[in-house]
């Protein structure tokens, strides 16, 4: 009985760890700035994103005013030229807008109102997949089929 109770506490302490790892960031773009026009231009956006890391799972939230700002997902060319006939996904338009990275790679993102993505209100960032959180979950399991093999 001591062993079996001895087993079912190591499998919680591990299913925590394995929750703990697996939670993802969650990223408010901007910060205290927001998704608004920067008044330091695109140089404002590409210095927020380059102290961040980003993988798959983490949360994008974009705080902005609705009917003032949105926010959608571009391809490169459509956001070096500020282009926005052929979004990825459909444009946000309620403030605030939270958005989930489901791929690793590069993400362009961009205010499609007036003149505000050629003033500097876009987003380019670059999401690493959650490998980390594979192996953890690779590891975990093992360590659970160990501990019950030496407990059966």
């Amino acid at each position: 009985m001591a062993r079996l109770m001895s087993m079912a506490v190591i499998v919680a302490v591990l299913a925590a760890m394995l929750h703990y790892s697996a939670a993802q960031t969650v990223h408010v773009v901007g910060d205290n700035t927001g998704w608004t026009v920067p008044q330091g231009g695109a140089a404002t956006y590409t210095s927020w994103a380059s102290g961040k890391q980003f993988v798959v799972g983490d949360t994008l939230v974009f705080n902005f005013t609705t009917n003032v700002h949105d926010v959608a997902e571009l391809s490169k060319e459509s956001f070096d030229a500020c282009d926005f006939s052929s979004t990825i996904g459909n444009i946000i338009t309620t403030g605030p807008a939270n958005i989930t990275l489901a791929t690793a790679g590069n993400h362009y993102y961009v205010c499609t109102i007036g003149s505000h993505c050629t003033s500097g209100q876009k987003l380019a960032i670059s999401g690493g997949d959650s490998s980390s959180s594979t192996v953890f979950a690779s590891v975990f399991v093992s360590l659970v089929s160990l501990v019950i093999s030496f407990f059966l």
